[in-house]
């Protein structure tokens, strides 16, 4: 049933917008009811301000150097090529399915609607944590660097907590606010990690204190060893090492999240996906490779808890040191901000299609605001007590990267091999296509994701793994509740045919069945096909 509060309108004139190509997107079955105004910079920034360099960097450089020592920044180019043919393989998916929920809808509308429910949660939790992990770097490490005062976990756990609802509040009063925020942070990212970097170099060379030589130290990880892969549950110090890729290299795909709110999205967001996972691998590894050349004595080093400005404070001065804390603060922002509107548009579109707990206000779109404003209250709500459970711990910063390296892996992989298996199947793609490069893309991503995921049998990892055992069973138990309440027939997608047929016929006209004001199609019996009581 419509909603009063509720609206389809992507502005006050009460029209939803529209751009060219937007005919493909009537397969959805969905009304528009966000503003559709998006353009590739946008795009591109969101996939940037996710990932953020500046912030996993920061944030994993010191774990790196405690159990890999210098040397495992090599590990870096290797996660980034793994990682962009992830991004490839999700660019291909979202340029035949651009809806918002991504992996939650491509797998839903190819798979079944079981396992995409399950996709679904997984991105949930995912983003549930990750935000947390993100903005607990402010307070735990940064701010008292950048100010000299103790850090303590309760005054990290008082400012994470800020940090959260203020960008809930951003995300929940204006998209358009909350996108030039990001633009202009990403934009302030890019512009301040190149000049760092060049400045890095420049400064290192002509003081003489770049040493190259240190790339290839171990110390201080053991050198016996060192790219063993380990045992049954440690892995090798090389191996830990790809932790800081794979902890930083992801949430590529949120740009494809926002899909109904960017125009020609399957054209513009596999471009988006794939350029910033360019970018920030090139520019990352130059950054790690100055800041390394840079370190001095890593054993010494790894005792800083902020290494990266502890050597820029060291080459460049106290003031330059101060300027990059800033920086960092400001690109730790807009990640955290770029989480929480990709996580309340996963939440929107799950609720969207009555599959998630408290769907009935939380697929509600603010008629003035414009924004799924119940869904950014509940996911402000989930990263507080997501927060309050890791509150207590001395060692939550190591558990909340890990785990946020964990999920997403998690998730790459499960759409990664179901792309495999239903590839020959898909809908026709409306504005990208891996072509003859989709069997190496493929192999290339395979590999990674297997070694990624062989990686967390480290026993270190034994408390993020309970983390995320944990979200499963509340998951399942409501996943219990839908199948009980509705059965496997009530909880169907549109029909993949609709689908290919309407692509096809690349049309404006309405469609065979009637639309219902909630915007699912309706069967011929009256009932929303999408699954709706």
């Amino acid at each position: 049933m419509a909603h009063a509060d509720s609206t389809t309108s992507s502005g006050a004139s009460g029209t939803p917008a529209t751009s060219p190509g937007q005919a493909g997107y009537k397969q959805t079955g969905y009304k528009q009811e966000l503003a559709r105004e998006l353009g590739w910079y946008a795009s591109f920034s969101i996939a940037f301000g996710f990932v953020s360099i500046a912030t996993g960097i920061f944030t994993a450089y010191g774990s790196v150097l405690n159990t890999s020592g210098p040397r495992g920044i090599w590990a870096w180019p290797i996660v980034v090529v793994g990682q962009l043919a992830v991004a490839l393989i999700f660019g291909a998916l979202a340029a035949r399915i651009p809806i918002s929920g991504y992996a939650y809808q491509w797998v839903s509308r190819i798979v079944g609607p079981v396992w995409g429910w399950i996709m679904g949660w997984i991105s949930f939790a995912f983003l549930g944590v990750v935000v947390v992990a993100v903005d607990y770097t402010i307070a735990s490490t940064i701010l008292p660097e950048l100010f000299r005062y103790q850090g303590t976990t309760q005054n990290a756990w008082f400012i994470t907590a800020i940090v959260i609802l203020l960008q809930a509040i951003l995300v929940a009063a204006s998209t358009r606010a909350t996108h030039r925020v990001n633009n202009v942070a990403v934009t302030m990212q890019l512009i301040g990690m190149i000049s760092l970097t060049v400045l890095l170099f420049v400064v290192g060379a002509v003081t003489g204190k770049l040493d190259f030589g240190t790339l290839f130290e171990a110390a201080p990880a053991e050198a016996a060893g060192y790219y063993a892969l380990g045992d049954m549950t440690q892995a090798g110090p090389f191996a830990l090492a790809f932790l800081l890729g794979a902890f930083t290299i992801v949430g590529f795909e949120s740009a494809a999240n926002l899909a109904e709110e960017t125009k020609e999205p399957a054209r513009v967001i596999p471009k988006a996906m794939a350029q910033a996972v360019i970018s920030l691998g090139v520019l990352g590894f130059l950054f790690l490779i100055a800041v390394t050349a840079l370190a001095g004595d890593p054993a010494e080093l790894a005792q800083s808890d902020t290494p990266v400005a502890t050597v820029i404070t060291a080459v460049l001065g106290s003031v330059v040191g101060k300027m990059l804390l800033v920086l960092v603060v400001l690109s730790i922002f807009s990640c955290g901000l770029v989480i929480t509107l990709s996580g309340t548009r996963l939440v929107w579109a799950m609720s969207r299609d009555e599959r998630f707990p408290g769907w009935q206000a939380l697929r509600k779109v603010n008629r003035r605001r414009g924004t799924p404003l119940n869904a950014s209250i509940f996911m402000l709500v989930v990263a507080q007590v997501v927060l309050l459970a890791f509150s207590g711990s001395t060692d939550a910063l190591f558990e909340l990267f890990s785990a946020a390296t964990l999920l997403p892996a998690i998730i790459y992989a499960s759409t990664v091999v179901m792309y495999i298996r239903k590839r020959k199947s898909l809908p026709p793609s409306q504005g990208f296509t891996l072509g003859r490069w989709e069997m190496p893309v493929i192999v290339v991503a395979s590999v990674w994701l297997a070694y990624e995921l062989l990686l967390f049998r480290d026993e270190s990892f034994r408390n993020p793994w309970l983390y995320v055992l944990l979200l499963f069973a509340i998951g399942a138990v409501y996943f219990l509740y839908l199948l009980a309440t509705r059965g496997r027939a009530g909880m169907s997608m549109p029909e993949m045919a609709d689908i290919d047929r309407e692509l096809d016929q690349e049309s404006d006209g309405e469609s065979d069945g009637e639309v219902s004001d909630g915007g699912a199609p309706l069967s011929d019996a009256g009932r929303p096909a999408g699954g709706g009581r």
